[in-house]
């Protein structure tokens, strides 16, 4: 006791107990942090080969020949083959013109050539791979927490039922009546444009997969009445303002002329 009392008052234990809550610290971090992602490679290696040619060919001007950014384009390094996939299968890159944000459009390649583009990127760094089928298969969803987990999360931007809305300085959130499941998973893995990246730690792969239901139970259905573009209160404000309002003040006035 005498020896560990004498070893506590030492003038370097200070030192000592700050390195061990150093070397505690670090192994618990390194035990309880999220992993990093894997580079996952969505095809062989004569894909790859033939995605960077595509690659080179009309994607370089902007984002470097070796995909590490220019001033017209970000670096696309570690972005996955999630995020091309859903760039080029969207036409929304190559880009038509420079506008506040890309445009989807009819894809200027087919399947396989956006596939072997999408192998070249993940081969150059950890980065979301494109979801399976299972993942989006929205029959093994639940629409209803999927309703509440998109109107938490994607409401405010897509309105209620993902018919799109405006945002600031010239951009907007796209409609999701013609999306695909597979480009609504990859869109909340990556983040497009001015739209947050939701993580497992935001929304789980099942989180997602329950949206996906949501949204799809969506198309076709209407509880009633004309949904008048499922915008909303704005649409249907206007509706009761041009023709409720409106044909009130003009049964009014045909009222006073018939008394008059």
């Amino acid at each position: 006791m005498k020896a560990l009392a004498a070893s506590r008052g030492s003038r370097y234990a200070p030192a000592v107990l700050v390195l061990l809550a150093l070397i505690l610290t670090g192994a618990l971090y390194a035990m309880l942090a999220p992993r990093p992602a894997e580079a996952t490679t969505t095809g062989n290696a004569q894909d790859i080969q033939q995605g960077q040619a595509l690659f080179q060919a009309n994607c370089a001007t902007c984002h470097g020949v070796s995909a590490g950014g220019t001033d017209l384009g970000p670096s696309l390094i570690g972005v996955g083959a999630a995020s091309v996939d859903f760039q080029m299968a969207t036409g929304r890159m190559p880009m038509a013109n420079n506008s506040p944000q890309a445009e989807a459009k009819e894809p200027q390649f087919d399947a396989e050539q956006i596939s072997q583009v999408a192998a070249y990127v993940a081969s150059l760094g950890p980065g979301p791979a494109i979801p399976t089928a299972e993942q989006v298969d929205p029959a093994a969803g639940d629409p209803a927490n999927g309703m509440a987990l998109f109107r938490t999360n994607c409401a405010m931007c897509h309105n209620a039922v993902g018919a799109g809305g405006a945002l600031s300085e010239g951009k907007y959130a796209p409609g999701l009546f013609q999306s695909t499941p597979t480009e609504i998973y990859e869109a909340m893995l990556t983040g497009p444009q001015s739209m947050p990246v939701f993580n497992e730690a935001n929304i789980s792969p099942e989180g997602k997969q329950d949206i996906i239901a949501y949204l799809m139970e969506q198309r076709g259905t209407s509880v009633g009445g004309i949904t008048l573009g499922s915008l909303g209160p704005v649409a249907e404000g206007l509706w009761v303002w041009v023709i409720g309002i409106g044909g009130l003040i003009g049964l009014a006035v045909w009222i006073g002329a018939k008394s008059s």
